[in-house]
């Protein structure tokens, strides 16, 4: 009997200034009894954190129910497919967004409180401040184990300076992740750099990078001839799952083409962000994509993605919206405001929807993806119109390698800490974090 190769689970392939890191194979198979959650190079734990601005309509937002007997409420329908793999939660509260005596300024704090905990300093200038993220507590400790200790994307373009809400910082709006109380990590915005930050090298030259991108030329042509001999060695599982995986890549740099011919066609007095798709859906679906790319080749095991900066006033026309998002969230319980807001609502929760149905879909050992990913959604705002910072919006998908019980409506005390929710998130990496922002003790129930 021949006896096939065993692969190291970092296996890249590289050629020509590029390189691509393979998903799990049966080939990279191996004991990993005695690993950690966050060294464990078979099935490691992934978390991403999905932001929507301006809160929710409290009214259509929580299900009627509550543990395994519960129904979802109309924001949440499209949901109902992958209903046994999602948490939802209500009586979380980030307390460090409220004014403390600072006034005015609720889309600031709610925005920098988000991941931190922490109450922001108000200033509009340099000396900004806030707190380390959930997402950067966890990629100090298990971005080792990967080629980008995290990965930070947003459909809405940074302000990193300037006043943006009564005296805060641009910078508290336009950023959820923070490396420290001083840094907030800046999001990329445009897939196609994200594309090449995850499989080009920095060592391209950039005139290089034109040229290939003038030429079309797929980064994945460069190591075409590399995955082919690899191919050699592999049981048949494995070669369907690399030529899968090779395909899913390559779509989604046929995407991003297309975007960039399409905004080339443009009328030369139409001024265009170059590779951003004009279409929302289309645009947070193609870095969804990415992130399960990202996630399925270990090329990082922590994201955040901003479907829009705190108080974006995008208009989501086809979610049935006529009007800016922000300014709809004042709707001083207006009827015809409030039904705009509950279809962007619906809206916003539907491309959420798509990742965790896209993550469920990538098969890895003997589970899925998302059964070893934790994927949360939610603001820092309860209700908009209020700017409340209680009864925050927040899903939960996927089950952390079984460590987790989904399928279920948990509600909890009014104004309970939603840190408790991050400790007990960094717990399933095993990133040995004591507390984060306003945090009591871990929270109840999700196993």
């Amino acid at each position: 009997m021949n006896k096939r190769p065993k692969l190291e689970r970092r296996t890249f392939l590289k050629s020509a200034g590029a390189f691509v890191s393979l998903p799990l194979l049966e080939a990279m198979r191996t004991d990993s009894s005695k690993i950690s959650a966050s060294e464990n190079k078979e099935h490691p734990v992934r978390m991403a954190f999905v932001f929507a601005p301006n809160g929710v309509i409290q009214s259509h937002w929580n299900p009627e129910g509550e543990g395994k007997n519960f129904k979802l409420n109309e924001s949440m329908k499209s949901l109902e497919s992958v209903k046994d793999d999602i948490i939802v939660m209500s009586g979380l509260a980030q307390d460090n967004g409220r004014p403390k005596g600072d006034g005015a300024g609720d889309h600031a704090r709610y925005g920098s409180t988000f991941l931190t905990g922490a109450h922001p300093v108000k200033t509009s200038g340099a000396n900004i401040r806030a707190g380390v993220s959930v997402d950067q507590l966890a990629a100090k400790h298990v971005g080792q184990y990967t080629m980008l200790s995290s990965l930070e994307l947003g459909l809405e373009r940074s302000r990193m300076a300037g006043n943006c809400d009564s005296g805060y910082s641009c910078a508290y709006s336009s950023n959820i992740s923070w490396k420290t109380p001083t840094t907030p990590m800046a999001k990329e915005i445009y897939p196609r750099l994200v594309f090449e930050r995850m499989f080009g090298s920095d060592s391209v030259d950039p005139v290089e990078r034109k040229k290939r991108r003038y030429y079309r030329k797929s980064i994945l042509d460069s190591v075409a001839r590399e995955a082919s001999r690899l191919k050699i060695g592999l049981g048949i599982t494995d070669r369907r799952k690399v030529d899968e995986y090779f395909n899913s890549i390559r779509e989604i740099e046929r995407q991003i083409e297309r975007t960039e011919k399409m905004e080339e066609k443009a009328p030369p007095e139409i001024t265009l962000q170059a590779g951003i798709p004009k279409d929302y859906q289309v645009y947070a679906r193609s870095m969804m994509d990415l992130m399960v790319i990202a996630f399925q080749s270990d090329v990082t095991r922590v994201i955040t993605l901003m479907l829009g900066n705190a108080g974006s006033n995008r208009v989501y026309k086809k979610a049935g919206a006529s009007e800016g998002h922000h300014s709809l969230s004042h709707h001083q319980d207006k009827k015809e405001k409030v039904d705009q807001l509950q279809k962007i609502d619906q809206y916003l929760v539907s491309q959420y929807a798509y990742l965790v149905r896209k993550l469920k879909s990538v098969k890895e050992g003997e589970g899925t993806l998302l059964d070893q990913s934790m994927i949360l959604y939610g603001s820092g705002l309860g209700d908009g119109n209020r700017h409340s910072h209680h009864d925050l919006p927040v899903i939960l998908a996927g089950q952390a390698g079984k460590s987790i019980e989904t399928g279920r409506h948990l509600k909890y005390p009014s104004k309970t800490p939603m840190n408790n929710l991050f400790l007990s998130m960094l717990d399933r990496v095993d990133a040995g974090v004591e507390s984060i922002g306003d945090s009591t003790s871990r929270l109840s129930h999700l196993g």
